[in-house]
């Protein structure tokens, strides 16, 4: 099995909750096209999947590469 390479990783559990959102979009905004971050939390973020497809719709992919009960981790490709 190979690691995957990520352009960019956000911690959120390492930001306060009214910087995880800003922080998450900012990381992937400045992505390049192509390129995918990995986002590592605490729970699962289904309401931030819910605001990229509302913000970003057609702009990424999205791939639970861990899911709980402790760790969510998600690839976020930038398209």
């Amino acid at each position: 099995m190979f690691d995957r390479v990520f352009a960019a990783r956000v911690n959120a559990t390492e930001y306060p909750p009214r910087d995880k959102h800003r922080v998450i979009h900012e990381t992937f905004d400045a992505l390049e096209p192509g390129t995918t971050m990995e986002l590592i939390n605490d729970h699962n973020p289904k309401p931030l999947k819910y605001e990229f497809m509302m913000e970003k719709e057609g702009q990424f992919e999205w791939e639970y590469l861990e899911e709980g009960p402790e760790i969510w981790r998600v690839a976020i490709t930038k398209k």
